[in-house]
């Protein structure tokens, strides 16, 4: 973990990725007073526009909450995609405004933390991107896969959506036939043609290419998305298998595409699933009073 310290007022949770940021705002005891949502802050996207949509998010919470926003009564804790680029982690701290107190984690650290409540386990986050985490017996950390979009991120929403645009290109081109999932992909992308498509391809990044991921689950009966569904459910099981072998840790899948991947997954691990206690930003607002000084948050307080 990474930290600055300036001094206790609010304690704020951030889970900042690459479709989103989410944040939870509480007292300095830990109860909690208002979430609020921006747009995307991973730091892969641009360290200012992390930031940015940060301090948006924040602001709306404390709108929520019917508080004045003032960064020098927060402690923040965040969980973003990206902190493993030490360079985007050193900018991410350099543009810091003065707040009371500062951590910085992954967000497959935050999202472990809240999954299990601290205790050990697993957790495969699934979102615009991928990781996966264990927290062991002895309170270690591991990590597999989130090595990012475009080479890695298995079974994220960018890993679908780029493979699903192959179908697309076949199609416009003349190799496969068209059909309703051509056509919904064709609509997401706002094209009416093959120069419609290169264009949309030009200024693709992964958030954009996780927009298509849901056509993928909605055409889960086409041949080709079925087929790309059954691959991601097997890199999922791949990711748990490294960092638990044994098959001994309860396991949580987590973020916006947990829910529509679970069937996809095969039935032995899908066997060992649990509910998460609690989401990332749950997890980020335990960094946040660690970083203030005070005592951990228990789960059921953290949201």
């Amino acid at each position: 973990m990474t930290n600055s310290l300036h001094s206790g007022g609010y304690l704020i949770g951030v889970d900042g990725g690459g479709s989103g940021t989410r944040v939870v705002l509480a007292d300095a005891n830990g109860l909690e007073l208002a979430r609020a949502t921006g747009g995307p802050s991973g730091l892969g996207l641009g360290v200012e526009r992390a930031w940015r949509e940060i301090e948006a998010a924040c602001a709306r919470a404390f709108e929520a909450a019917a508080l004045p926003f003032h960064w020098a009564e927060c402690s923040l804790g965040c969980g973003l995609a990206g902190v493993n680029h030490s360079g985007w982690l050193a900018q991410f701290h350099a543009m810091t405004p003065d707040v009371r107190a500062l951590a910085v984690e992954s967000d497959a650290y935050t999202t472990l933390l809240g999954a299990h409540g601290g205790e050990p386990g697993v957790i495969v986050a699934l979102g615009t991107g991928s990781i996966a985490a264990v927290l062991d017996a002895g309170g270690a950390c591991r990590i597999a896969g989130g090595y990012g979009f475009p080479s890695g991120d298995e079974a994220s929403g960018a890993w679908l959506g780029l493979r699903a645009i192959v179908h697309l290109q076949q199609v416009l081109d003349g190799r496969a036939p068209a059909d309703a999932w051509s056509d919904a992909l064709l609509a997401r992308i706002g094209g009416v043609d093959r120069d419609g498509l290169v264009v949309w391809l030009s200024g693709a990044n992964q958030t954009a290419y996780a927009t298509l991921a849901p056509s993928v689950f909605e055409h889960c009966r086409h041949p080709a998305a079925a087929a790309l569904l059954t691959d991601a459910g097997r890199e999922i099981a791949r990711l748990v298998a490294a960092l638990d072998p044994a098959g001994a840790l309860p396991v949580a899948l987590c973020g916006g595409l947990a829910a529509p991947f679970e069937p996809f997954v095969p039935a032995g691990l899908r066997a060992r699933l649990r509910a998460p206690l609690a989401d990332s930003a749950a997890g980020a607002l335990q960094l946040a009073k660690r970083a203030s000084g005070a005592a951990p948050i228990s789960p059921a307080r953290a949201g």
